[in-house]
């Protein structure tokens, strides 16, 4: 299972470093970090997309899967 949330991670993280426009939640985020972060923002906005997107997708993974096993 920890598979599955890592990919979905890495997906998003590299996608999020790749769009050239900034996607929620990372920038929201980011904005709430401050000026503090400013040259990380980029790298620290697709952590937290990765992250975020991650838990999810994860969760309806396992949510499905349970389902299914029934």
């Amino acid at each position: 299972m920890l598979y599955i949330f890592l990919a979905f991670f890495a997906l998003f993280g590299a996608a999020s470093l790749l769009i050239p426009v900034p996607l929620f939640p990372g920038n929201w985020f980011c904005s709430f970090l401050g000026e503090a972060v400013l040259d990380y923002v980029r790298v620290l906005s697709a952590v937290f997309n990765g992250a975020f997107y991650g838990v999810i997708l994860w969760l309806m993974f396992v949510g499905l899967g349970r389902k299914l096993a029934e």
